[in-house]
């Protein structure tokens, strides 16, 4: 183990107690009120066994001490009214600072998520990434209460007891408070030392278990397609055995730990008992005063026995915010400059000056010096091997990266000044395999514009040549399409995607073609739709087959994160032995002998 993990437990402790404050910091004087409600219905616990020894007194008196007896009897009854009183008013309290603590840990770490980079997102699970967030989001609930509810008090309980029996007897005040200091250390060390470890490996795989079962449910349609459902039991079986025989061993460290605790705690009820029965042996104490050191202790027991319990909670609690906590410690990747402002685009030129870019970790980068200048409403096309560096060049114009050096420039303006949200929101984007919420068609569309109208809606579906098969449906623009758009065809996911472009109407558009696995009326309809939309826009194309380039204005052929050639599609053809020209024959060839095979 080196030396970061040692200390981890009582880091992450912190960590999480300092979270928990800065959200208890937003609403001070509801945590504060709980606080001091809490500590004052626990001082009148405190003082009630005082009390009860002075009505025992008094009752020794006989008739002399009924007035006292009397007395010590209604103060006993005023101070339990106290307590259900401030104790309801706690309670009560309590309820919308969790809530709002609960709902804003969850929506900052969904703005948090949201923001992260697209690496990020692209290596991590999304079922295990809302497992994190709605186990952090609850586990808050939980540690208000053991902190505001059941430490405060039994802490207030433990120094309020200990320090009226020490002015009185100090012997009787050392063995209690030595007692309960050994009570609480035994604890805390079993706590951050044992249990903490324990419980957050059975974190870690019931994280993934959950990003596992949303795997398998997620791409259901492969499962059956492989006949794989076995297959998916059985993995989902070994991970549940790993998990289980984690999670048994965690809840045995709190079976024997629980215990020990209990074994801890006769002892010091025996050695209290011992101390006070000394003292009236000596005559330092009387009947009464027996009754109230063992009814004190009683009290105190109680809130001794459950410190453990709530120890053990906290402890848990604090496990299962961990992960919450450290998704807002997670680095953006990608952020916006202290003096971002928001970017206006109005002819869509794009321009990369001296550009170098590497992906972390990478020695070679994979451009050097890039110098590329789209003018505004130019219609280009992007082609060449995978992994030559096309995809990367549109997500540096969306800036889901920053260059290692260089200038990526939109209309003069250099983009790393410019708030991202603004940007992207003027470049349309449709992807080679559009992804679609599970909301109505009619959201998807309207989706980059949610202020559009019906019939702007409609009217882009028309671009799109989506209008007539959404109208077919039964429920039409208001049909849900299913967890990422499954109860649509490749084709009609397309067609919705190219609509919510057309509806954005953004100066600048980036197309990564997927007509390739469609079929030929469908890949029509497509490109149709596909040539309207790339009208007065500065048009950016990932071309897999390059026969969608042909009537593009302009072609660069990316290899090894190079241009090597740039030019229009008949100039590139005319190279003898070009890069481009060897691309366009070897898949005229290959689709020659696909022909003559189904031919």
């Amino acid at each position: 183990m080196n030396r970061s993990n040692a200390r981890r437990p009582a880091s992450v402790l912190g960590l999480v107690l300092r979270f928990s404050f800065r959200h208890w910091a937003r609403q001070p004087r509801l945590a504060l009120g709980i606080a001091v409600c809490m500590g004052l219905a626990t001082v009148t616990e405190i003082f009630v066994p005082v009390y009860a020894g002075r009505l025992i007194d008094a009752l020794a008196l006989g008739a002399d001490g009924r007035s006292a007896a009397l007395a010590a009897f209604a103060t006993m009854v005023a101070l339990g009214l106290a307590m259900v009183v401030l104790r309801h008013i706690a309670w009560w309290a309590v309820i919308p600072l969790t809530l709002t603590n609960m709902r804003e840990a969850a929506a900052e770490a969904f703005h948090r998520v949201q923001r992260l980079s697209s690496d990020w997102h692209a290596n991590s699970f999304s079922g295990s990434v809302v497992r994190k967030i709605t186990r952090g989001m609850w586990a808050f609930d939980e540690l208000n209460d053991v902190l505001l509810l059941a430490l405060l008090p039994s802490l207030v309980v433990l120094a309020g007891t200990v320090g009226l029996l020490a002015a009185k007897w100090p012997a009787l005040g050392m063995v209690m408070a030595l007692g309960a200091i050994l009570y609480v250390a035994l604890n805390l060390g079993l706590a951050i030392g044992v249990l903490a470890p324990a419980a957050r490996l059975s974190n870690a795989w019931d994280t993934r278990i959950g990003g596992l079962l949303a795997d398998a449910i997620g791409t259901n349609a492969v499962v059956k397609a492989f006949g794989a459902e076995d297959r998916e039991d059985a993995r989902l079986a070994e991970m549940m055995g790993k998990w289980a025989r984690r999670t048994r061993r965690t809840w045995m460290f709190f079976t024997w730990s629980g215990s020990g605790q209990l074994l801890l705690l006769w002892a010091i009820r025996a050695a209290v008992t011992g101390t006070a029965l000394w003292l009236w042996a000596r005559g330092q104490a009387s009947a009464g005063d027996i009754v109230y050191v063992l009814t004190a202790y009683l009290v105190l027991h109680g809130y001794l026995r459950d410190v453990g319990q709530h120890i053990h909670q906290l402890q848990r609690s604090v496990n299962e915010m961990e992960e919450l906590v450290k998704l807002h410690d997670e680095p953006l990747g990608v952020a916006d400059h202290e003096a971002a402002r928001p970017i206006r685009i109005d002819s869509g030129e794009v321009r990369f000056e001296h550009v170098t870019f590497r992906y972390g970790g990478h020695a070679t980068p994979l451009y050097s010096a890039l110098d590329v200048v789209i003018p505004a409403g130019q219609r280009i096309g992007l082609v060449g091997p995978s992994g030559s560096g096309k995809t990367t060049f549109v997500k540096l114009i969306q800036r889901l990266h920053d260059p290692t050096e260089g200038r990526v420039l939109v209309d003069g303006h250099d983009i790393a000044l410019a708030s991202q949200a603004s940007l992207r929101r003027q470049i349309a984007i449709v992807p080679q395999e559009p992804v679609l919420f599970h909301r109505s068609l009619a959201e998807n569309i309207g989706y980059g514009r949610p202020d559009a109208s019906q019939e702007q809606i409609e009217t882009a579906a028309r671009l799109a040549n989506a209008h007539d098969f959404i109208a077919a449906l039964p429920r039409g623009y208001r049909t849900l399409v299913g967890e990422r758009g499954v109860k649509l065809s490749g084709g009609e996911r397309q067609r919705v995607a190219i609509a919510r472009a057309f509806l954005a109407d953004a100066p600048i558009l980036i197309l990564d073609e997927a007509t390739s696995s469609l079929d030929s009326e469908s890949e029509a309809m497509i490109q149709q739709a596909m040539e309207r939309l790339m009208v007065g826009r500065t048009a950016i194309i990932i071309a897999h087959r390059l026969s969608t380039v042909r009537s593009l204005d302009r072609i660069l052929v990316f290899d090894q994160g190079r241009i090597v050639e740039d030019a229009d599609h008949e100039r590139l053809l005319a190279i003898e032995g070009g890069r481009y020209r060897r691309l366009f024959d070897h898949q005229s060839d290959r689709r020659h002998r696909k022909e003559v095979t189904t031919g």
